[in-house]
């Protein structure tokens, strides 16, 4: 072999040593899908985070790519879908996009259920891990699950009295919390959290409930004038699940499933649930500033809601019951664990 083509072997495979050191040194690149904003808090302040942290521990061989507002395609209610699939790899969803598919959870979103987001949200892990891991969430690896801050109804005109809900329609994000709005005497329209701003420029909807943290991001402040707050009560609250391909996975090492695992779990639930109410604050101040009226219903005015809306719990109990489920002592299990989480 002469000198210049045994220099060209050696430059061909350095070449090749070369480009191949970034595949070797990458065990495995992940697609985080999710439905808002990336500058809304949730991917900023928790789902960025919680990448960041899985990446370094891992020492670079775990890269997340971020696909925030759907860049991936499909619409919000087809997250569980494409985690299954593989579409993505790792998922944000509400619960509740999905209608029937995670029915022991919505017991958290039972009107004036939750306590404190941090405390729900561990409860919320508990209750999964007790009766869901190996049911409901079977298809799927679970990161984490968490709820929002107390709801704020956020409308065009006042809402006080119970009467002012009469033929206003109101967006609710899932079966139950629809049902409540109904049970109250607004008319219902359900829609993922992305379509409630056009919605409301449109004259769709005059009014939507979400909590406050998302509000700035969604500029709802900016189409309506009037929040209706219910003290230290939270009207409703929604569930988020955070998921994984379980074949995605399974297919990892077991040092990197640990690197998964150590930052999933009970108490990155309840820290994503206290990020979200820790961001309520600021939202609300937004708003205040900009010289929206915020109602604050008494403790008297609050119980006349939370007897207007009993009836969804009731109803839901049955509903479980029908399925096979013991409805009231999912409801009794969840408020047990929520006062075992704290205030």
């Amino acid at each position: 072999m002469s000198l210049v083509s045994r220099i060209r072997r050696i430059f061909f495979a350095a070449t090749m040593v070369c480009c191949a050191a970034p595949v070797l040194a990458q065990d495995v690149v992940l697609k985080m899908h999710q439905f808002l904003p990336p500058q809304a808090n949730v991917p900023n302040l928790i789902l960025m985070p919680w990448a960041e942290r899985v990446m370094a521990a891992s020492e670079g061989r775990i890269r997340i790519d971020h696909f925030p507002a759907m860049q991936l395609g499909g619409t919000p209610p087809q997250l569980v879908s494409q985690v299954q699939d593989g579409v993505a790899d790792i998922i944000w969803v509400v619960a509740g996009y999905t209608p029937g598919r995670f029915p022991q959870l919505e017991v958290f979103e039972l009107p004036f259920m939750m306590t404190s987001a941090e405390a729900t949200s561990r409860a919320f892990w508990n209750f999964a891990e007790a009766n869901m891991m190996d049911t409901d969430f079977r298809d799927l690896k679970i990161l984490g699950v968490w709820v929002h801050g107390p709801g704020v109804i956020h409308s065009s005109r006042p809402v006080e009295d119970l009467s002012d809900l009469n033929g206003l329609k109101v967006r609710g994000p899932t079966r139950i919390i629809t049902s409540m709005l109904g049970e109250l005497g607004a008319t219902p329209v359900g829609m993922p959290v992305p379509a409630m701003p056009e919605a409301l420029s449109k004259g769709v909807i005059d009014a939507g409930v979400i909590p406050w943290e998302v509000t700035t991001a969604l500029k709802v402040p900016e189409l309506v004038s009037h929040h209706t707050t219910f003290g230290d009560e939270a009207l409703y609250t929604a569930a988020f699940i955070f998921a994984m391909n379980k074949d995605k996975y399974e297919a990892l090492p077991d040092d990197l499933k640990a690197v998964i695992d150590a930052e999933s779990g009970a108490d990155f639930s309840a820290l994503a649930g206290r990020i979200m109410q820790d961001n309520d604050a600021p939202a609300r101040k937004f708003a205040e500033d900009r010289g929206n009226t915020i109602i604050d219903l008494t403790p008297e005015q609050v119980s006349e809601w939370k007897q207007a809306a009993s009836a969804v719990e009731a109803n839901w109990i049955a509903e479980m019951n029908d399925k096979g489920f013991d409805g009231q002592a999912l409801v009794d299990q969840a408020r047990s664990l929520i006062e075992a989480a704290g205030p």
